[in-house]
């Protein structure tokens, strides 16, 4: 477990700051929050981040949009070379008071590896234009809907079900499996699962299943491979990509690419 080491905030009249990080697959940076508002981004890698009782799952082509104050961890689900920007509090209330996932446009994406890696060698002049318009792509960018949730309800069974599927998000294991490893009954775990998550257990499972597959996906790992590590049959895997996301993996993946 790695503490979060943002850079000093306190005390700055600067209205951003930029921070550069590189980490190893599998980092896990526990809960914490900011006094600032934060775009956690990643030029390379896939991260899984947990904000309030949702998990949002960022490939390369997004990023995360955290308001001050707003409690969130991170999981590297690859290698990570992380670029964040840090807004102070005035700067972030026309961006919204809800972690969201949006989708980050070419000259956004520039502008935050600029700034990130050659901002103090930028004028001041530079830097408030880069600031200003950072801002407006970010009021601009695309929100992402694939979200997914997770227990709240203090229930440790089913929180130790949801933790087994997203570190193993194959669908071999039933719900009878977990059930039994959990110490719980199919029936009370099917229980829990409508009533905290809104769905049940084979629905919430998918939803994992697609958040790991378009981070891979992202990341050019091949479709039968990302089909097999879930437990699918390629063309199976397939039908219900297009049954969930309304587009085949091959035209995700393009999609994706196009952005």
């Amino acid at each position: 477990m790695t503490r979060a080491t943002p850079p000093r905030l306190h005390d700055d009249n600067r209205p951003l700051h930029t921070l550069r990080r590189e980490y190893p697959r599998a980092t896990y940076i526990e809960p914490h929050t900011h006094d600032w508002a934060q775009v956690l981004y990643a030029v390379e890698g896939v991260m899984w981040v947990e904000v309030g009782h949702e998990a949002l799952v960022v490939p390369p082509q997004r990023a995360v949009w955290l308001p001050p104050g707003v409690s969130h961890s991170i999981r590297m689900m690859s290698a990570v070379q992380m670029r964040n920007l840090y807004l102070q509090a005035h700067m972030a209330r026309s961006l919204g008071q809800r972690g969201e996932v949006f989708e980050v446009s070419p000259l956004l994406r520039q502008l935050m590896v600029v700034l990130s890696e050659e901002g103090e060698q930028r004028s001041d002049e530079y830097r408030d234009a880069a600031y200003r318009l950072i801002v407006l792509e970010l009021l601009a960018a695309r929100r992402s809907a694939l979200r997914i949730a997770l227990p709240h309800g203090g229930d440790r069974r089913l929180e130790a079900v949801c933790r087994a599927v997203i570190e193993q998000p194959s669908q071999d294991l039933s719900l009878e499996q977990h059930a039994e490893h959990a110490g719980a009954s199919v029936r009370t775990l099917s229980r829990l699962f409508t009533q905290e998550l809104g769905m049940g257990f084979a629905e919430w499972r998918r939803q994992v299943q697609l958040a790991v597959a378009t981070s891979r996906l992202a990341e050019g790992h091949a479709i039968g491979a990302i089909a097999r590590a879930l437990g699918y049959q390629p063309s199976s895997f397939s039908d219900m990509f297009r049954r969930e996301l309304g587009v085949a993996p091959a035209a995700y993946i393009a999609t994706d690419t196009a952005r």
